[in-house]
């Protein structure tokens, strides 16, 4: 009965965090009908969209690590806090998402942080779990010891609540972040998220041997677009279709990528009639909206980046 509740729990996560993304997300016309009000108000509306790409990084992290850690037991007490903070991210997201205030929000600055330091700490434990394996750093234990790229995500999702809040103080011309203008830092690091969470991908994919053509997907199509947004933010600002272009198509491979992860659970034995058994034994159905959480993140950084001088 626990694995049910635990299962429908986070399942129920994911689909109110997409319908909130969703619902929260900007309308051109409607938000800000002024020009002048929407130049004022660009770094707010960024520091919102990376509100929203940390809650979406933070459902998938809840989503996982409760399965993943309630399928090992719980076996050290330090597995409860995953699950714990990564709903405190969610719940500081969705907050955030909504507010429209050009000032830091002290509690979720505070849950933030803590979320980006539980992902550094998570990120150690995890690989002194691949080292103490016989043979150490090898690809057995890189496919099926502890997975190093899901304590990243939780730090990925506190590192980018915290940005959003920092921008948040920042003056409307101008802001910088980091000693440099705020949307070249911000690039920075949804380009790298982005490289980093293509690169788990790649390990897992090629664990499966590739044996579906849309696997190669995810190696191709996110590092593309973490190479364009790491160039536009290294360069002179000036507009990038290509890049935009190549975000939107990471933002929807990450709800089509879970279609299939979906499709893979039904696959296995059983079904979705089993599924208190093939959530944990099929491709993590939770995993692919990371991708779609950093392109969010990223879109927003580039628009930023673009009204820059420099």
């Amino acid at each position: 009965m626990t694995g049910k509740r635990t299962s429908w729990i986070a399942l129920g996560c994911a689909v109110a965090t997409v319908a909130a993304t969703a619902a929260l997300a900007p309308h051109a016309s409607g938000l800000l009908p002024r020009r002048r009000k929407r130049a004022r108000q660009a770094h707010v509306e960024t520091s919102r969209s990376f509100n929203r790409g940390s809650a979406l990084l933070a459902c998938s992290v809840l989503t996982d690590s409760a399965m993943e850690h309630y399928r090992g037991a719980f076996s050290n007490p330090a597995m409860y806090l995953p699950p714990a903070v990564a709903t405190l991210s969610l719940l500081a997201g969705l907050h955030g998402g909504a507010d429209r205030h050009a000032r830091t929000h002290e509690v979720r600055h505070a849950i933030y942080w803590g979320a980006a330091l539980t992902g550094v700490a998570g990120t150690g434990f995890h690989l002194y779990n691949v080292m103490k394996r016989p043979g150490g750093w090898s690809w057995q234990n890189l496919f099926y010891a502890a997975p190093l790229g899901a304590p990243t995500a939780l730090l990925l999702s506190g590192a980018l609540g915290a940005v959003a809040e920092r921008l948040r103080n920042q003056p409307a011309r101008a802001p910088r972040l980091l000693g440099m203008p705020a949307g070249k830092a911000l690039g920075l690091l949804c380009g790298i998220g982005l490289a980093g969470t293509a690169a788990e991908a790649a390990l897992l994919h090629f664990r499966g041997s590739f044996q579906h053509k849309a696997m190669y997907a995810p190696v191709s199509v996110p590092p593309a677009a973490s190479i364009l947004l790491l160039h536009a933010s290294l360069t002179p600002p000036r507009p990038r279709w290509l890049a935009r272009t190549v975000l939107q198509l990471t933002w929807l491979l990450g709800w089509i990528g879970t279609a299939f992860h979906v499709r893979g659970v039904a696959r296995h034995h059983g079904g979705w009639r089993n599924w208190s058994q093939n959530l944990f034994n099929g491709p993590p159905v939770p995993a692919p909206p990371s991708f779609s959480a950093l392109a969010l993140a990223g879109l927003a950084a580039l628009r930023l980046r673009e009204g820059e001088r420099r």
